[in-house]
């Protein structure tokens, strides 16, 4: 196989923080003044993106770097809590013995990461852009590009949000979606994913097909 750049997205494709980002997201609500998270159309949240789940639940954006910042420490206070979710360090070390160069893109702390993915799993990625604002991936993205000295046509980001698909396709990188995290797959699928996991036990045999990325851009 040809030097592939893969990009895992964290929260939602890595590891499961959903509990931990539902209590993050209500102490916020409570604090700053909007809705908390609507667990009864929890199924059409899921369909939204970024700017829609906001809208959804009345978040004011002028206050978003601080909703922002105090649901971060909340995370980082409940980190210890978070697992990977289960069967990505198998498949993780399946693409790097496959010869895949692989790198992160969160929105996470480099050290809430690190303390969930364990030394030996964060040591199969060659690069990390971490802390990335709410709709900062774009940049971290072209940076990894850049740093890994590999063409957009062969690399592809993996995550669970449509923001990672819209990062993604403003790179011109292709987009593979989990249907396991945060947004409904459907709803990535209709953003434009070209490839799709259902299962995490998927990700190596689909990242590694033979001319799967020349299929996806």
């Amino acid at each position: 196989m040809e030097r592939d750049l893969m990009i895992f997205d964290f929260d939602g494709t890595l590891a499961d923080t959903s509990e931990l980002f539902l209590r993050s997201f209500d102490e916020a609500a409570e604090r700053h003044r909007f809705q908390p998270f609507d667990r009864v159309n929890a199924a059409h949240v899921r369909t939204l993106d970024a700017m829609g789940v906001l809208a959804h639940h009345g978040v004011p954006l002028w206050k978003l770097p601080v909703i922002t910042l105090s649901m971060r420490r909340a995370m980082e206070d409940g980190i210890g809590e978070v697992r990977m979710f289960d069967g990505v360090a198998d498949e993780l070390q399946k693409l790097k013995r496959h010869g895949a160069v692989l790198a992160l893109l969160t929105s996470n702390s480099e050290g809430n990461v690190l303390q969930v993915l364990g030394e030996e799993t964060m040591g199969l990625f060659s690069d990390a852009a971490c802390g990335t604002s709410v709709f900062g991936k774009r940049a971290k993205l072209n940076r990894l590009l850049r740093s890994a000295r590999t063409p957009a046509s062969r690399a592809i980001l993996i995550g669970d949000e449509v923001r990672d698909c819209e990062a993604a396709q403003l790179c011109s990188v292709a987009f593979g979606a989990v249907g396991w995290g945060y947004t409904d797959l459907s709803a990535l699928i209709s953003a434009g994913a070209e490839v799709s996991f259902t299962r995490v036990g998927e990700l190596a045999a689909k990242l590694t097909e033979r001319n799967t990325l020349e299929r996806a851009v």
